[in-house]
């Protein structure tokens, strides 16, 4: 409905509700708290930049670093949305008391982190076998 992919979406929404902590936001925290790459995140937030609905500033503390935060276009269309977005979310977890929603969402975030633990054992147990291969190979 705004015209951005389902990532780019999720990286806007991601800087805005990150922003609204009152802390310098950087690309890595964004990659984090989404669970992508460092350089897919860069990718998907050049997009947003080249849309100008990002804006990326140096941090005046540390000039290595890049600060992120949505643009006055950005949180406009953001709010746009949200009227729409509101009545369908409403809709689909209109199942769901407040209770409940708190428990999903603990439940979620618990299998997310599962998940990441999950995909580093698979990593782990991929390098294991690849150091096994080059050492019968060495042999």
């Amino acid at each position: 409905m705004i015209g951005l992919s389902g990532t780019q979406y999720t990286v806007l929404i991601a800087i805005a509700h990150l922003s609204d902590k009152d802390r310098k936001i950087g690309v890595n925290q964004v990659a984090e708290h989404l669970h992508f790459s460092g350089a897919f995140a860069t990718i998907e937030i050049n997009k947003l930049v080249a849309r100008g609905l990002v804006h990326k500033n140096v941090d005046s503390r540390d000039r290595r670093r890049v600060i992120l935060a949505v643009s006055p276009r950005g949180r406009a269309l953001l709010n746009e949305l949200a009227a729409v977005q509101r009545p369908i979310n409403d809709m689909l977890f209109r199942g769901l008391s407040a209770s409940d929603f708190r428990k999903m969402r603990k439940l979620m975030s618990g299998m997310v982190d599962a998940a990441d633990e999950a995909a580093r054992l698979i990593e782990n147990r991929l390098r294991g076998r690849q150091r096994a291969q080059w050492d019968r190979q060495a042999s």
